[in-house]
């Protein structure tokens, strides 16, 4: 397997600029995640890195190797798009075998590589299926097995799973998380689900407008996001962002604070005036474990605080926010974290 380094990556489509002075360091055998909304440049920097979109300049390098002009076929990769693009007419055997035959591969290396790409994915059973045969999640699979076939130093994955069905998309992506493990492979994976990207990720990419907000490990995005934008990004539901009012005046803020924040699952609720602000519970979700509770304060501030499902605060309770200093987030009038 490989690393890969970019630097300084530019990328314009006509004079709208794309991807802004891109550094990144993917080390061998680490899953990243490239994570943000849409038209943020994730799609764009993985397909740039693969080579089906040119570099306006910067550079990247594949395991010490400038492959900023390279063509696709010679980065050494192996890509898995989110439609499967799988052969109608061929069957599973034939799909995976497809590219290295057209390449010149050895028969025997080919079905040894195909064995074991089968082996890997449980897909032994379905070898001389037809795609048409197949669920999506088997479908899936075999679009993976291709590429493991071809045995690339990196592979990347253009949001894989976002054509499944919520049940399947766990699935699939527990056994991910086992093949990266299996391979140790050096993996980029591209999502718009901030969900995927922190149970899946060595590390996270955060993309805003072409631009890396920050990167990391999950939980380090998760409690020290350097701006707003990623602390409102990661996390579900989002983190609590609001402009510091006359009602929350006694906390201990920075002169500098123009937003302050609290994940849901870190406010506390206490009686009626033993916090910082009262609210009025508006709604309500019971979700099983845990609960939602959509709050409007005496002054309209909207908050979501996430309680234990066997909590009883009701509709039309008052309860009072209390915000912990140790959960506390501050802001300043660009975003930037203080």
């Amino acid at each position: 397997m490989a690393g890969i380094k970019i630097e300084n990556l530019n990328k314009f489509y006509g004079k709208t600029q794309a991807l802004f002075d891109v550094d990144l360091d993917v080390e061998d055998g680490e899953f990243v995640v490239f994570v943000g909304p849409s038209g943020c440049g994730k799609s764009t920097l993985l397909r740039t890195v693969a080579g089906l979109e040119g570099a306006d300049s910067g550079t990247i390098m594949i395991d010490d190797r400038d492959v900023t002009t390279a063509e696709p076929a010679d980065r050494e990769l192996s890509m898995v798009f989110q439609s499967y693009a799988l052969y109608p007419h061929m069957s599973v055997r034939e799909n995976m075998d497809f590219g290295m035959k057209v390449n010149g591969y050895d028969e025997q290396e080919r079905k040894d590589r195909i064995a074991e790409a089968a082996r890997i994915l449980q897909l032994e059973d379905y070898l001389e299926r037809k795609p048409s045969q197949l669920s999506g999640g088997q479908r899936q699979r075999v679009a993976i097995g291709r590429a493991i076939v071809k045995n690339p130093k990196v592979f990347l994955f253009d949001e894989p799973l976002s054509n499944l069905d919520a049940k399947l998309r766990v699935q699939m992506r527990v056994e991910l998380e086992g093949l990266h493990k299996q391979l140790a492979a050096t993996m980029i994976y591209v999502t718009h689900d901030q969900v995927e990207a922190m149970t899946m990720a060595d590390k996270i990419v955060v993309l805003n407008a072409g631009r890396i907000e920050q990167v990391g490990s999950p939980m380090e995005l998760y409690h020290k996001p350097k701006s707003r934008f990623v602390a409102e990004f990661i996390g579900s539901p989002a983190m609590n962002v609001f402009a510091p009012g006359a009602e929350l005046s006694d906390l201990h803020l920075s002169r500098d604070a123009a937003y302050i924040g609290c994940r849901p699952e870190h406010l506390e609720l206490r009686a009626s005036g033993q916090g910082h602000a009262d609210a009025t519970v508006k709604v309500k979700e019971q979700l099983g474990g845990e609960s939602l509770l959509y709050l409007a304060t005496h002054a309209g501030q909207e908050i979501i605080a996430k309680v234990s499902g066997e909590d009883e605060t009701a509709v039309g309770d008052t309860v009072s926010i209390f915000i912990p200093a140790n959960r506390l987030h501050q802001f300043n009038d660009a975003g930037h974290a203080i």
